[in-house]
């Protein structure tokens, strides 16, 4: 029997990942007995056989207790990248001394639970060659960035110590996020396409020849269930690497939402933009040629028009 809980399990990703959990009932061909979803605020509205939990990652006693007799943590718990940026303390105080926090309850916790840390692309940029391997070197251009980047190389070696076992994925930009747009530079990426397949207007505060690392919610979900699935001795020493993803452009994204749903969505989209925002999000890279991910199992999307039948099935208000 195998426990599991999601850390910011009260966001968008942590709700899917509890409903793709409950619908799963087990990991690794093991039963899992519990499924709890934490959040500052304990997550309403769960699948059946999810316990909501109220917790602070930057309460290291509360996270120690919460992650005692876990074989799974989801640690999806972070600070989006606009905010992280423009109040640096909140980012280090969540980011990184959170994810210190979890770490530290994972390694004193009685087990060797499987630590599936959701890191992100932001952890490239600056003057690295094109397109960005695998072996690449790390050189984040915003806090956002430098915080899951030393994220990462802890995970890496409370692995290689044996006090857990950890998988980290540099997520690609989530489109299109359903809700509402966030404190994150790229939430620009959902809520283009979003809110205009919903009947309202938009802004791109980017030129539509930005080139974006992309993943659908779906995929995003499939992948991290994945990793918490996938064999520790297949993973090598350093333990966290990108996901598969594609790379598009802006243009070449709403050319595709205008192949499936028709031009009325484009027409609401404006063009104003955003000094700052741009220059957050082209210290980002969008090209991207991961080949351990693929090789371990996991999965791309085969294209943006079915990002966008994605969000029509799953996400669109009705």
């Amino acid at each position: 029997m195998t426990r599991a809980i999601i850390l910011g399990g009260g966001g968008f990703l942590g709700r899917k990942l509890a409903h793709a959990l409950a619908e799963k009932g087990s990991l690794a061909g093991k039963p899992l007995s519990r499924i709890t979803a934490a959040d500052l605020a304990a997550p309403e509205d769960l699948p059946a056989g999810v316990e909501p939990l109220a917790l602070d990652v930057t309460d290291r006693a509360a996270t120690a207790t919460a992650l005692a007799e876990e074989d799974v943590v989801f640690h999806l718990a972070a600070v989006v990248s606009g905010q992280a940026e423009a109040e640096f303390d909140v980012g280090m105080r969540v980011n990184l001394d959170g994810t210190v926090n979890v770490l530290e309850a994972a390694r004193h916790g009685g087990r060797t639970p499987r630590v599936v840390f959701t890191s992100s692309v932001a952890v490239y940029g600056g003057d690295v060659p094109s397109p960005i391997v695998d072996w690449t070197a790390l050189e984040p251009q915003t806090s956002y960035g430098a915080q899951k980047a030393a994220g990462e190389l802890l995970l890496s070696d409370y692995s290689r110590k044996g006090f857990l076992d950890g998988v980290g994925l540099r997520l690609p930009t989530i489109s299109i996020r359903p809700g509402k747009p966030n404190a994150a530079a790229s939430s620009f990426m959902s809520s283009i396409f979003r809110e205009p397949l919903q009947g309202e207007t938009a802004n791109c505060p980017v030129g539509p020849d930005y080139p974006v690392w992309h993943s659908s919610p779906r995929t995003v979900i499939r992948n991290i269930v994945h990793a918490a699935e996938v064999d520790a001795a297949a993973l090598g020493r350093f333990r966290a690497f990108a996901l598969p993803g594609r790379t598009d452009t802006i243009g070449e994204m709403i050319a595709a939402m205008t192949r499936v749903a028709g031009p009325e969505a484009e027409a609401r989209i404006t063009w104003n933009r955003d000094p700052e925002i741009e220059r957050i999000v082209t210290g980002w890279r969008g090209d991207l040629a991961p080949t351990k991910a693929p090789r371990l199992g996991f999965v791309a999307d085969a294209s943006f028009e079915d990002n966008v039948r994605y969000f029509l099935e799953d996400d669109v208000r009705r």
